[in-house]
């Protein structure tokens, strides 16, 4: 795994911010390492009855596709969650192996990687974002590594709830 304090200083700052959001997917995969099935599905916190070891890989999986294939790209949005059901990707995941789950992730990371190198940090959105503003990719990578990092946060608690596995 790509750790941060391996990356030189002189890197440029595409770099910094792809090797960055890297590092915080696989921090999130890592985390996953050695969960059985039973406890990646465990909802044990009352107020986020959701929020689950599978419910938070298969959230990350579909906010990055929101970011690059909606907003960036301009597409149709396909995502799982409606305005009735707007934390449906994080229900639905109890139904799927955790290893599926991560599969698609470090798939899809794979195309967006590229999607990153392939053009410039200062490429604006296709689509606006809630306030009707267009942001730019350098402003979509800043804003998927902090994502990545506060669920990672929220996978060190529930891997430590589930099994006491911790420092990862």
């Amino acid at each position: 795994m790509t750790r941060i304090n391996d990356t030189p200083p002189a890197w440029d700052e595409r770099t910094q911010l792809a090797t960055f959001l890297d590092y915080t997917r696989n921090t999130a995969r890592a985390k996953c390492d050695g969960v059985s099935a039973e406890n990646a599905r465990k909802a044990l916190l009352p107020g986020s009855p959701l929020m689950t070891i599978n419910g938070l890989i298969n959230h990350l999986r579909w906010v990055e596709y929101q970011w690059f294939q909606v907003v960036f790209l301009g597409e149709e949005d396909q995502a799982p969650w409606t305005d009735e059901d707007p934390d449906r990707e994080m229900r639905i995941a109890v139904d799927f192996p955790l290893t599926q789950l991560l599969d698609e992730y470090a798939e899809q990371s794979t195309r967006y990687r590229e999607l990153v190198a392939a053009n410039s940090l200062d490429s604006q959105a296709k689509a606006t974002i809630r306030n009707g503003l267009h942001v730019d990719l350098r402003w979509i990578l800043l804003h998927l590594i902090e994502e990545t990092a506060r669920h990672n946060g929220h996978l060190d608690i529930l891997r430590e709830m589930v099994d006491g596995s911790t420092g990862k």
